[in-house]
């Protein structure tokens, strides 16, 4: 009988739905505290996901939860870097 292998799922800190992995984007902090988008999700440091959509980002923005999952305050400059580079995503996986 052939194995079937999982699917790894994460949370988006946006909507709260689980979803597949490969779906999701990982926002991480590095080691150095800096806040960035990782598309790869290899880099290293704490990380959250996040939806591909920037009304999940708005959402984890509202209510804190980016900054409780990467245990740092994120001041709204990085925040509106972050739906920039989002933005720019959509097409350019």
């Amino acid at each position: 009988m052939p194995k079937v292998k999982k699917i790894p799922q994460r949370q988006c800190v946006g909507c709260r739905e689980m979803k597949e992995k490969k779906a999701l984007l990982r926002v991480v902090r590095s080691p150095e505290g800096e806040v960035s988008l990782d598309f790869r999700g290899k880099k290293p440091g704490r990380g959250a996901y996040v939806c591909p959509d920037p009304g999940c980002l708005r959402k984890a923005r509202k209510s804190r939860a980016l900054e409780r999952a990467l245990e740092i305050q994120i001041p709204a400059e990085v925040f509106d870097a972050l739906e920039a580079e989002l933005g720019g995503a959509d097409g350019a996986k």
